[in-house]
């Protein structure tokens, strides 16, 4: 088994790259990657960590930046350490085959087989599911992540998202009066992470909530000062846990999804 750094870089989450990267590989099935995932990178500092990441681990570097100005320090980074840089619209198999040394397979669609990946993404979700807004508290310390925070600010969709990801997500509401399960805060092997989002934006997906389910508007939980509080509570309950924090205001679940997986990656760094 040959094993190799991949090095996937993407202005965005990085689930392009991502893909092309899974589908090139699966061609080549006496070889290992070991993947290295730079998501939301869009400033030169961020470029001139992921050319020490590269120089740290050498290996190939897969990109879908857009701009120039960020792809040409990369590239150039690349040349100096001797390591191939791809753009992913470029044949991603050929230049695969060229570094490992061997021809690819020629295999359409083996990425869709029923491998061990696919049933771990089967697990997570099912994880997930039962999993979700506090429920099986019990078995949060079997989670790679658990999200905490108050109604709406995407605790759910971003563990599905996670999940089909293959990571075993689960999240915990702030509900105003309800303590929390005792077995979130003797959880040992999940990252803890807290989302928080803007008190006027959390009320307009609030009211929109519940005029769907045709609910009245008019309570606490849509009402400016009794959201604040309970938004100042949920940071301050972050903070004297030293849980990292997410403001997901203007994220998508992607975005959040994303920070997430730079967490749990960086703490497989610091683990390694």
């Amino acid at each position: 088994m040959t094993r190799f750094h991949l090095h996937l870089v993407s202005d965005a989450t990085g689930d392009t790259v991502h893909s092309v990267a899974r589908a090139c590989l699966v061609q080549f099935e006496d070889s290992e990657a070991i993947e290295h995932i730079w998501s939301m990178v869009r400033t030169k500092a961020q470029i001139e960590r992921v050319i020490a990441g590269v120089e740290a681990n050498p290996g190939v570097v897969l990109f879908t930046l857009v701009n120039e100005q960020l792809r040409a320090p990369l590239q150039e980074g690349c040349r100096r350490l001797g390591v191939p840089a791809i753009p992913v619209l470029d044949p991603v198999i050929g230049a695969l085959g060229a570094h490992l040394g061997r021809q690819s397979r020629g295999l359409p669609g083996r990425q869709h087989l029923l491998d061990n990946e696919y049933f771990a993404r089967i697990d997570a979700m099912t994880f997930a599911l039962n999993h979700d807004d506090g429920q099986s508290s019990w078995g949060i310390n079997d989670a790679d992540v658990v999200l905490v925070g108050v109604s709406r600010t995407s605790k759910t969709p971003t563990c599905i998202y996670l999940a089909n990801r293959g990571i075993k997500a689960a999240n915990v509401p702030i509900v105003p009066g309800v303590a929390l399960p005792p077995e979130l805060f003797t959880a040992t092997r999940p990252i803890i992470v807290g989302l928080t989002n803007d008190p006027e934006r959390l009320i307009q997906v609030r009211r929109n909530r519940l005029s769907m389910l045709h609910q009245d508007e008019s309570t606490d939980y849509t009402d400016i000062e009794a959201v604040r509080q309970e938004v100042a509570q949920a940071r301050r309950l972050f903070a004297q846990n030293h849980w990292p924090v997410i403001d997901v205001s203007r994220r998508s679940i992607e975005e959040t999804a994303a920070t997430i997986l730079k967490l749990l990656a960086r703490r497989h760094g610091e683990e390694s």
